[in-house]
């Protein structure tokens, strides 16, 4: 003890400035100031002198404490400070944040495009399934019943049933009750004002479920064009405004205009422009349509009066053209599709949800008319 106070005691005042500096010259300090107490107590032997001593050294003993405590505080005030003008320095940029909010979009519309397409997929595996059933179902019993308001069915030429025809009016019967479901989710959005990324998933599932009934419309074709050109898969009122297996195009865009408006200029001259091509493919179709019934016509009564060896000859031809005629039912229905992908390309989100809305609505009208005509009152005879 003796020796380390006489070692700070002979410390140089530099030694002391450094400590003092680094806060630790107070507390040597204090420990000298205790040991000179305890000296002037042995000697003086005076209880008041000691009391008084260590009530200034525990008062100096404070408010050391206080100090430290107090730079400790300022400090560390000043440590948590510097990160808050940091950030403050190296604040997000608006553009960031768009960015960042752009990709929070992005991210939410993929989520709904895979939930759409996980959900249409498991509806077209159960619909499939359904379709498998029924048609086996069908071949058992060997007849096939049609879902409209019709009373035929149709069997082919031999009297059997047509296995194709037979699947085709089936899927046919579900396309027409998945198309009610779709028209009605339709007027709902449309009712409900739900975003417009929601409605563009509704239309391109609607544009999607045409593109079936085209493909279906395709493999019928294969197995009997005469069927499907005839329409004996649709209602008597809708056969009524038939063309080529179908409705026209033109007559499509004069039903749905009126509920497309306002239109834009551009939009008002596109859509006249595609009137104007459709039309113009329509009157094509139905030449090429004229034409080979013409050319049809001329093989059959070629030396039909004479009995000729060229009979054969006449009837292969005949049978070459009929095989044409799958085409020209193709190539009506693509006319059909194109049209109706072209408008969902001119009018905005929700003038297509409101023109697909008004197809199938009048489409569904013209099935409730026939059924209403085939149900009324006949006058007795």
């Amino acid at each position: 003890m003796l020796e380390d106070r006489e070692m700070m005691s002979s410390s140089s005042p530099t030694q002391l400035a450094s400590l003092r500096d680094m806060g630790i010259y107070e507390p040597f300090q204090q420990i000298v100031s205790w040991g000179n107490v305890f000296k002037s107590d042995i000697n003086d032997h005076s209880p008041n002198t000691a009391s008084s001593s260590i009530i200034q050294v525990d008062a100096t003993t404070d408010d050391h404490h206080n100090n430290i405590k107090t730079n400790y505080a300022s400090s560390h005030n000043q440590i948590e400070a510097e990160p808050s003008s940091n950030n403050d320095d190296g604040k997000t940029p608006d553009k960031t944040k768009r960015r960042l909010a752009q990709n929070r979009e992005a991210a939410r519309k993929s989520r709904l495009r895979k939930k759409a397409y996980v959900q249409q997929l498991e509806e077209s595996r159960l619909k499939l399934s359904q379709l498998e059933q029924e048609l086996e179902k069908a071949k058992q019993q060997g007849l096939c019943v049609r879902n409209t308001s019709d009373s035929s069915s149709y069997l082919g030429s031999s009297g059997s049933i047509n296995t194709g025809i037979a699947s085709f009016e089936m899927e046919y019967s579900h396309w027409l009750e998945e198309q009610s479901k779709r028209v009605s989710d339709i007027r709902t959005a449309l009712q409900a004002h739900i975003s417009d990324v929601e409605l563009r998933m509704l239309v391109e599932s609607c544009l999607n479920h045409y593109a079936n009934l085209f493909r279906m419309k395709s493999d019928a074709a294969k197995a009997d064009v005469f069927y499907l050109i005839s329409g004996m898969w649709r209602t008597s009122t809708e056969r009524f405004f038939q063309w080529i297996g179908g409705f026209r195009p033109s007559e499509l865009l004069n039903v749905v205009m009126p509920y497309l408006q306002p239109l834009t200029d551009q939009q008002v001259l596109e859509v006249r422009n595609l009137q104007q091509s459709s039309q113009q493919a329509e009157d094509a179709l139905s030449q090429g349509i004229d034409k080979l019934q013409q050319s049809l016509s001329e093989n059959i009564v070629t030396d039909a009066v004479s009995e000729s060896t060229d009979y054969p000859t006449h009837m292969t031809a005949a049978i070459e053209n009929l095989q044409a005629l799958e085409g020209f039912v193709n190539q009506a229905d693509h006319l059909r599709q194109q049209t109706l992908q072209q408008m969902a390309k001119i009018l905005t989100t929700r003038q297509s949800a409101r023109g697909l809305l008004a197809l199938g609505e009048y489409l569904h009208r013209l099935r409730a008319l026939s059924s209403l005509w085939a149900a009324r009152p006949r006058e007795t005879i």
